[in-house]
């Protein structure tokens, strides 16, 4: 049975940082890509950031390039989302996901790289306050 539990959610201020987990279990066999994903109330599902586990390849939104970095620890089998200079847009429910090929890794469409994915976890809630 694979499980993500997501934590590190919390609130802050403009200008913070939180930094997310998502503790992995379960059978993963081979290479798989490993995401976060976001959404708002009243928003859409969007793409934050993904990493490809043999590889290391990350993949950012647009949106949180340069303030955002996800990384893996293997050994731990744990994806982590490190969240800087955070905005009150950034708040949402942040999901963890996991599954996807290295096709759907490296596209351009985060749509497509979440209906890839196999698994997600409940989610962790960030709020940014101004």
């Amino acid at each position: 049975q694979v499980q993500l539990v997501e934590s590190g959610g919390g609130s802050v201020q403009a200008g913070g940082s939180l930094r997310l987990s998502c503790a992995a279990s379960g059978i993963f066999r081979g290479a798989y890509c490993m995401g976060w994903f976001r959404q708002a109330p009243g928003q859409e599902r969007e793409g934050v950031a993904s990493i490809y586990t043999s590889t290391g390849a990350t993949f950012y939104a647009d949106s949180v390039k340069g303030r955002f970095t996800v990384s893996r620890d293997n050994a731990k089998n744990t994806l982590y989302l490190q969240m800087n200079s955070l905005k009150p847009e950034d708040t949402a429910m942040y999901y963890c996901a996991a599954g996807a090929p290295w096709s759907f890794c490296s596209s351009t469409s985060w749509d497509e790289k979440a209906r890839a994915m196999d698994y997600w976890g409940e989610g962790t809630l960030v709020t940014i306050s101004s």
